[in-house]
């Protein structure tokens, strides 16, 4: 069984404790609406009183009933109910009807009269009390789906935060307006103030980020722009020390047969380079005893040309 919040407890106490007083001073005949009461005394308004109660008793756990399904959707399943509001005056209105039908005519007498308003106010808060604890947990499932709309909407689309902001909060008034019972003091401003200082808070946190990163990038920006800066400030130095540079790049290198002398030489920015050095040649024994060629072929001659 799914367990009962604080409220739902207490109110099927009081329920219980009303009953049995209840059948405890009251025996009705079968259809008690139709024995008219007059009551000129202490004592016939004490039974008058205990009948109505144990009427109220009766139509009241019937309403938990239909109370008791739509707690299992919101509560334990943690799923909306649609046009809740609709279903809790429905839910307050056949009781009020059941009451009503079943209650003992209370006639002229005043005192009597007074005894049924009481009791039918008592049965309506008890009703609305319960349902209104349930109101409560949907505004909060509502508050997290538009919540959810509002962080999906930020991420995937091309709308601005606020945007997104407007119309996550528009669908929350929207289903909270369905679920609110007509004519109650139900009110969800707490929870949509809640909801917008939520997404005020991620909002900030995203425009944070987005101020990080893009200061991130002009510094990256800046640092690239000061080497290109002192690239040039070379390539002029350069230029002043050893005239117009050539754009053609040129690397040749040769090893001489039979030996370990390495010749490489190399022509780049409009100098020319010549390195000779000796190398053992870590592939001699895979090559026989001639190496791979007597004269200059592609197995001892290198040759590289870069054009810019």
């Amino acid at each position: 069984q799914a367990p009962t919040t604080p409220t739902m407890r207490t109110f099927s106490q009081l329920v219980l404790a009303s009953c049995l007083v209840a059948n405890s001073y009251a025996s009705t005949p079968s259809n008690p609406a139709s024995v008219p009461v007059a009551v000129s005394g202490g004592s016939e308004e004490s039974d008058y009183d205990a009948l109505c109660e144990k009427v109220k008793c009766k139509v009241l756990e019937k309403a938990n009933k239909s109370i008791e399904e739509v707690r299992r959707s919101i509560v334990d399943e943690k799923s909306c109910v649609a046009a809740f509001g609709l279903k809790a005056d429905e839910v307050c209105n056949s009781a009020l009807e059941d009451f009503a039908s079943s209650a003992p005519v209370a006639g002229g007498d005043a005192s009597a009269a007074g005894i049924y308003d009481r009791k039918l106010e008592e049965l309506e808060g008890a009703i609305d009390s319960q349902l209104q604890v349930l109101y409560l947990r949907q505004l909060s499932l509502l508050r997290e789906q538009a919540l959810s709309q509002y962080k999906s909407a930020a991420k995937t689309s091309e709308a601005s935060d606020y945007e997104a902001m407007v119309n996550a909060d528009a669908k929350f008034v929207n289903d909270a307006e369905d679920s609110t019972r007509e004519g109650s003091d139900w009110d969800y401003a707490t929870e949509r103030t809640y909801l917008q200082s939520v997404m005020n808070d991620l909002a900030s946190a995203n425009k944070k980020l987005t101020e990080v990163q893009l200061k991130a990038g002009q510094q990256q920006q800046t640092a690239m722009q000061y080497l290109q800066q002192q690239q040039q400030m070379i390539q002029q130095l350069q230029m002043q020390l050893y005239g117009q540079s050539s754009p053609w790049n040129v690397g040749v290198a040769y090893r001489i047969p039979d030996t370990n002398f390495n010749i490489q030489g190399t022509y780049q920015g409009g100098r020319t380079n010549v390195q000779v050095s000796s190398v053992p040649d870590e592939y001699a024994s895979m090559l026989g005893p001639q190496g791979f060629t007597n004269g200059v072929g592609p197995g001892n001659l290198g040759l590289s040309l870069n054009l810019s």
